[in-house]
């Protein structure tokens, strides 16, 4: 008789097996494609709590148990201010995916919660600020965050409509701040329907961000709320009803971009303009973050 398996081992399992075209294939993909991932690394996995990180955090462990080319992990969680039962969802989450979270505190919830003008990109500076520098206190040389390819796609076209700039998120970046630190972001190739089918699967339950901005999103019932962000998602789903494939469409552009269509463009913070293109200008290279 066969023995039943603990709730760790079923998301385990169900990660190699059940989700494993939608999951650990596009997972693997993105990992090799960009070369996220090298030998003797320690990545710093950011579990922010919600369940884009979990699925990171696992999928992580998995390829550490399977790869012949050994790299150390730490799971880095940070309280930026949660309430009691908010911590308690993150640590049980942890604790029921067998995840040994390193958990440090923040006051940036107190911070951000007085900034009437983009609270929420000043709280996500704010956070990776210190994720990178706990992390290379922990002797960590990369961080990994959950943006998976569906935030891809929606940061390319917020960018696009509201920030007046051909942008997109990049697979790997090298920090300015944190000289021989690199942030990663593994779930590059994965999309958002997978990892809410995992979790609905496995029956589990994570928090959304836990802060008060994001109250009329959760209030809302559909995951949507009324942010930019959101209403990318929207005009997505719409657009997908008469074009399914348009989101791999915008994914293949920002890799195959032609620079000299466009009439000017900017290079690490350097404006040019199209005569640049041929004047030996450099126009391509990594970008870089915080």
């Amino acid at each position: 008789m066969s023995r039943e398996l603990t709730p760790q081992e079923t998301a385990e399992r169900s990660l190699i097996k059940t989700y494993r075209k939608s999951l650990w294939n596009p997972f693997i993909a993105a990992v090799k494609r960009y070369e996220l991932v090298s030998p003797g690394d320690h990545i710093a996995v950011c579990v922010s709590g919600g369940k884009d990180s979990f699925v990171l955090a696992k999928l992580m462990q998995e390829l550490q148990k399977h790869t012949d080319r050994p790299f150390a992990l730490t799971f880095l969680a940070m309280d930026p201010g949660y309430n009691p039962a908010n911590r308690r969802v993150l640590e049980e989450s942890a604790g029921r995916l067998g995840i040994p979270l390193t958990l440090f505190e923040s006051d940036i919830f107190d911070v951000t919660v007085q900034v009437d003008k983009n609270p929420c990109y000043l709280c996500a500076r704010m956070r990776r600020g210190c994720l990178y520098a706990r992390a290379r206190d922990l002797g960590c040389n990369k961080i990994a965050l959950g943006h998976h390819f569906s935030d891809v796609i929606e940061t390319t076209l917020l960018g696009l409509f509201y920030g007046a700039q051909l942008q997109a998120m990049p697979p790997k970046l090298r920090s300015k701040n944190f000289p021989g630190m690199e942030l990663i972001r593994p779930l590059y190739c994965v999309h958002e329907d997978a990892i809410v089918r995992w979790r609905d699967y496995n029956e589990l339950h994570f928090l959304q961000c836990a802060c008060r901005f994001t109250e009329a999103r959760d209030a809302s019932g559909d995951g949507v709320g009324e942010s930019k962000r959101q209403e990318i998602k929207l005009l997505l789903r719409e657009l997908k009803k008469t074009n399914p494939n348009i989101e791999k469409s915008i994914f293949r552009a920002i890799h195959g971009v032609q620079l000299d269509t466009f009439p000017g463009f900017k290079y690490r913070g350097a404006a040019h303009t199209f005569t640049d293109l041929y004047n030996g200008s450099p126009v391509f290279g990594g970008g870089a973050d915080i």
